[in-house]
């Protein structure tokens, strides 16, 4: 079939040109939104008069037969077509002679590539919205089991406060939320319609864009024909929040890579997500968080991609808009294939209680609640820090903890000291003292599980 641009030239498309300039080698993926936008389009091409009712059940009923066929590989894929959606044109016209020549009338490829584009990110956000939900759900579910578990919580990787394990789940909820949110907010801008502004300055029919934009669930209809040819925002908008998911899932591996070691020892991951060594039979790697951390790049660049891509273009459509969808779906497979394995890495795990419990008192994680104890006794904040400071230095010359000094040795520091001093010292007992709304103390975290069971349905 000749090209459907093809009327103004008189010789072929050089073969090598026709290789270069293709993707049908990668947006094969859009055809179900493509044939999705085409039917609403032709409904409202026979609503308004331009085509026959009669037509468009013809051209619909055969859609619909296209899809199928690709959809079970029976469709084969030229280069000299370039794109799905020439690809699927072309098989309506075979079988429909002009009624099939009708279906672009009153669009462009441009707002049709669009708003192929729009519909597919839009049912990719909300593939990933769910997965999101699935993996802070496999953190919850933890929740009542680790509750008293006891974590040292760090910060410059040095010991720093005790914190229910069941805090540092709900902080990966939190982040993941955040995730979710950003989704949300990214998918209103997403679901705008373009189609019906042709190729950059709309058309002279009596179209109705109204009509398609209903049709298709969007929310509204796009205000400038113009900017719609060259707007590719909502993909930048889009990859940029992938990006951030892939930030948290490699931190979220990171942690629980180091967690694994020897040196950590806090966590056992299941077999099921673990592989192991060609040459050292003793070897347990956890190769699927460092393949997620190590996949937060590619999603990442993707990002970066399309702002290199879209900084020098002029307005309104140029061809460099068709590599868009490299980065976009790149992104998008990464960020999903990580987000389905997550929930049952998480669910799997063990916390290794007995080793955390063996070291919880290393680290003086329980200096915090005593400065906070004098504070309470009316010593000023720096006083107390330098106090509390003092009595750590000691407990490292003796060798020992806080808790091991005798109340005299407290009280040698600070004559505010009392023997209620100890029910806020060890690890377990300074992680039940924590009370501030948000805090990795007991009582807090029920609340904060309770709040995120209830949100999550569970």
């Amino acid at each position: 079939m000749s090209k459907a641009w093809g009327g103004r030239f008189t010789e072929p498309t050089n073969a090598q040109v026709e290789l270069f300039t293709e993707s049908i080698s990668f947006d094969a993926r859009l055809a179900e939104v493509d044939v999705r936008g085409s039917k609403a389009h032709a409904e409202m091409l026979s609503e308004v008069g331009l085509i026959s009712a009669e037509e468009f059940q013809q051209i619909s009923a055969n859609l619909t037969e296209i899809l199928g066929e690709i959809q079970r590989g029976e469709m084969e894929f030229s280069p000299s077509l370039e794109d799905i959606h020439m690809h699927i044109e072309s098989a309506l016209i075979r079988r429909l002679g002009d009624v099939g020549r009708k279906l672009h009338t009153g669009r462009s490829r441009n707002d049709q590539v669009s708003t192929d584009i729009r519909l597919y990110i839009r049912d990719c956000i909300d593939v990933i919205d769910e997965l999101l939900q699935q993996f802070q759900a496999s953190f919850v579910s933890r929740g009542d089991a680790d509750i008293d578990i006891v974590l040292p919580g760090y910060t410059h990787m040095q010991r720093a406060q005790p914190v229910s394990a069941t805090h540092y789940w709900l902080c990966w909820c939190e982040k993941l939320q955040r995730d979710r949110e950003r989704l949300v907010d990214c998918r209103k801008r997403v679901n705008v319609s373009p189609l019906g502004c042709a190729a950059l300055a709309g058309s002279t029919l009596p179209i109705n864009r109204d009509r398609t934009a209903e049709l298709l669930g969007f929310d509204s209809v796009a205000a400038n024909s113009l900017d719609v040819s060259s707007d590719r925002d909502y993909l930048v908008e889009f990859s940029s929040a992938l990006g951030l998911i892939a930030v948290h899932l490699s931190s979220w591996a990171e942690e629980w890579i180091l967690w694994c070691t020897t040196e950590f020892g806090f966590l056992t991951l299941s077999d099921a997500y673990t592989t192991g060594s060609s040459i050292m039979p003793q070897k347990k790697n956890p190769d699927v968080l460092e393949l997620i951390r190590g996949k937060s790049a590619r999603t990442i660049a993707a990002t970066q991609q399309l702002f290199l891509l879209l900084k020098g273009l002029p307005l309104a459509y140029n061809r460099d808009l068709q590599e868009d969808k490299l980065a976009a779906f790149a992104a998008y497979d990464t960020v999903r294939s990580c987000l389905e394995l997550a929930p049952a890495i998480v669910r799997n795990a063990t916390l290794n209680v007995d080793r955390i419990n063996a070291r919880i008192e290393e680290g003086f994680l329980d200096a915090t609640a005593l400065m906070e104890y004098l504070i309470k006794q009316g010593v000023p904040m720096r006083s107390g820090h330098e106090t509390v400071g003092h009595l750590v230095h000691l407990c490292e010359q003796k060798k020992c903890r806080l808790a091991d000094l005798t109340l005299e040795e407290l009280r040698a520091s600070s004559s505010t000291i009392n023997e209620d001093v100890y029910d806020i010292l060890g690890a377990r007992n300074a992680m039940t003292a924590l009370q501030s709304y948000g805090s990795g103390g007991r009582d807090r975290v029920v609340e904060q599980l309770n709040r995120w069971q209830g949100r999550l349905g569970m």
